[in-house]
């Protein structure tokens, strides 16, 4: 039986949500705020509310402001598909596609957010109460949001569909809040996927946040938080997961897509966990911990790096060269243990020139533990489709199982800078592989097999 607690936004009196269903969910919330005034009715008084989106299309103009606790905001679908394959597919291939746009409970962000007035008004959900308790309980589940199109970015050599530009966001929140959700969620052709500030407890679980100009992003300060089981993949100007000035994350079990300037970056974390994901990147900074992140585990993740082999992209990178680092630390006491790293590039394409790249940088801190990691580093004469229609599913999963004809690539496994001391690198490279000053740090070997 349907209670009063749960509305359709299809059954609403007020407002049309395929026009703008931005409207019909600020009135829905008014109303939950009307009937539920009271915050201690016979040891309860506000349970909150579920707004449901069915199957289909919805114009957001107007944005969602969320001020409410215990409020659930779910569809029947996540409706992902990709935005970047169809934007760069010549028209006369399009014209015999099933499906050209993402579907399933879908919502079409058309704010046209001005910058001046700062980056939360963007944002299809706005998040926001003060005072206390802190908002709590909020839910995003099973729909899309879909950002609709890229736009110039004014450089004049990117194409606007590739921009990554948009100024839209799928879900802000913007004040300190506990125990939020977003689950099976598909987030799309976005600036920002999800920016959650001052988070306690968030879960971001099973969702698909790509084609996205930063996906997860983590702001302010905040604890004991999880990312997992997500497919991720932000574009080539921004982070894929990032956070700040965090304590306690767990970032487990998430496939992390190649084309984001970063995998995973840290800036400030402290006493979190990054283990049993697999990233894959286009570009050195795979994972960066910066600003004294300290006492953080690496442990038991696969990392491949290789280059684009899609031909619309190829020209596009991170801007960061073969020497920075596939991962970099900045910070103390971190243990980077039983990791696979894997670098497969053809050689012309290291930056700079006949570099040795490098696979991991201490930059700065002490006492880091670097141990038992799998460093595969191989190259091989590019196979890249430079035809500009070739199909993007297979020429990228070829690149990837293309495993024949490898060839050793010289690189330095572990890199200490001068001036970070008391680190252990231990059975991560051999011994011409590892540059540090070996008075100040300890270190032992890769056993090499006898021949």
């Amino acid at each position: 039986m349907v209670g009063e607690n749960y509305y359709d936004v299809t059954s609403y009196p007020v407002g049309n949500p395929h026009e703008d269903i931005g409207v019909v969910i600020n009135g829905i919330i008014a109303d939950i705020k009307n009937r539920q005034r009271f915050p201690d009715l016979k040891d309860g008084g506000k349970p909150g509310a579920v707004i449901y989106i069915p199957p289909g299309d919805y114009r957001l103009v107007t944005q969602v402001v969320i001020d409410v606790s215990y409020l659930k905001i779910v569809g029947s679908g996540h409706g992902f598909t990709s935005s970047s394959i169809r934007f760069n597919t010549p028209a006369n291939e399009l014209a015999h596609w099933h499906e050209i746009w993402p579907g399933g409970s879908r919502i079409l962000v058309d704010i046209c957010p001005d910058e001046a007035e700062g980056e939360a008004a963007g944002a299809a959900f706005y998040v926001k109460r003060s005072g206390n308790p802190r908002i709590s309980s909020v839910e995003f589940a099973d729909f899309c949001i879909d950002g609709l199109h890229f736009i110039d970015d004014g450089s004049g050599q990117t194409e606007a569909e590739n921009s990554y530009k948009n100024g839209k966001t799928g879900i802000y929140v913007g004040s300190a809040n506990d125990s939020f959700r977003i689950t099976g969620m598909g987030l799309i052709y976005l600036e920002h996927g999800v920016t959650v500030h001052d988070a306690d407890a968030l879960a971001i679980d099973n969702n698909f946040i790509a084609e996205c100009g930063n996906c997860i992003e983590l702001k302010g300060m905040g604890q004991a938080s999880r990312i997992a089981n997500n497919f991720v993949g932000a574009g080539y100007k921004g982070h894929s997961i990032y956070a700040e000035n965090y304590a306690g994350i767990l970032i487990s079990s998430n496939n992390v897509f190649p084309r984001g300037a970063s995998s995973v970056y840290f800036s400030g974390v402290v006493r979190s966990l990054v283990t049993g994901n697999r990233f894959h990147s286009f570009y050195p900074g795979m994972l960066v911990f910066a600003a004294s992140c300290c006492e953080n585990l690496v442990s038991s993740n696969h990392f491949l790096r290789d280059r684009e082999p899609w031909a619309p992209m190829q020209k596009y990178d991170n801007g960061l060269d073969d020497l920075f680092g596939l991962l970099r630390i900045d910070g103390s006491n971190n243990s980077i243990i039983a990791n696979h790293i894997s670098e497969t590039i053809d050689t012309q394409y290291i930056k700079p020139p006949t570099a040795k790249p490098v696979v991991i940088r201490v930059a700065s801190g002490t006492a880091n533990y670097i141990a038992n990691n799998h460093i595969v580093a191989t190259t091989e004469a590019s196979k890249i489709n430079d035809a500009p229609n070739s199909a993007c599913f297979s020429t990228q999963v070829g690149a990837l199982l293309s495993t024949s004809n490898l060839k050793p690539l010289d690189v330095t496994a572990v890199l200490v800078q001068d001036g970070s001391e008391l680190n252990t690198v231990l059975d991560s490279g051999g011994d011409a592989q590892v540059l540090m000053d070996r008075t100040l740090n300890a270190f032992r070997a890769t056993p090499v097999p006898r021949q």
